[in-house]
C-alpha cells in the first residue's frame, strides 16, 4: 500500500480540500436596520423585503414572526411591512435581530449560510457552511 494513504498530513489536506468555500470566508454579516415611520395609527417598515432578501428568508415567514413578536396585525404590501399600531425603530430592530439569531445564524459556526429544511415532521436549521443541524419550531 501507498504510505501516503495513511499519512496524517495528507489525510488532513484531503479533508480540508473537500470542505465548501463558505467555511473559509470570514465576512462579517450585518442585518440592515429597519427604515420605519409612523403614519397615523400604523407603522410602515419601508425596506422590509430588502431585509428579507439579505437574510434569505421568505418575506411572509419573516413577517409572521415579527407580527407575532409584536402582538399586532399587519401585512406585507410591495416592498414594505405595514403594522397596526405605533412602534419605534428600536423595538422593530430588536425583533429582527431576535429572528436572525433564531432562524438565520448557525448555532455552531455563527454564519448566515443556512436553510430551513423539513425531515419527517421536524423542521431543522441546516448550515450550508459547516453542516450543523438544529431543530427549530415554526411560527
Amino acid at each position: 500500500m501507498n504510505s501516503d494513504y495513511y499519512d496524517y498530513d495528507a489525510l488532513l489536506k484531503r479533508a480540508v480540500s473537500q470542505l465548501p468555500e463558505e467555511v473559509f470566508k470570514d465576512v462579517r454579516f450585518e442585518v440592515p436596520h429597519a427604515d420605519s415611520f409612523v403614519e397615523g395609527n400604523r407603522t410602515m417598515v419601508k425596506n422590509f423585503v430588502d431585509i428579507s432578501k439579505v437574510i434569505r428568508r421568505e418575506p411572509q415567514f419573516f413577517a409572521k414572526y415579527v407580527l407575532k413578536e409584536l402582538g399586532t396585525a399587519g401585512d406585507v404590501e410591495g416592498p414594505r411591512l405595514i403594522l397596526q399600531g405605533k412602534f419605534g425603530n428600536y423595538i422593530i430592530n430588536s425583533k429582527i435581530k431576535k429572528f436572525v439569531d433564531e432562524y438565520v445564524l448557525c448555532p455552531e459556526c455563527g454564519k448566515p449560510d443556512t436553510k430551513i429544511i423539513k425531515e419527517g415532521r421536524i423542521h431543522f436549521l441546516k448550515c450550508m457552511a459547516c453542516g450543523a443541524m438544529k431543530p427549530i419550531k415554526l411560527i
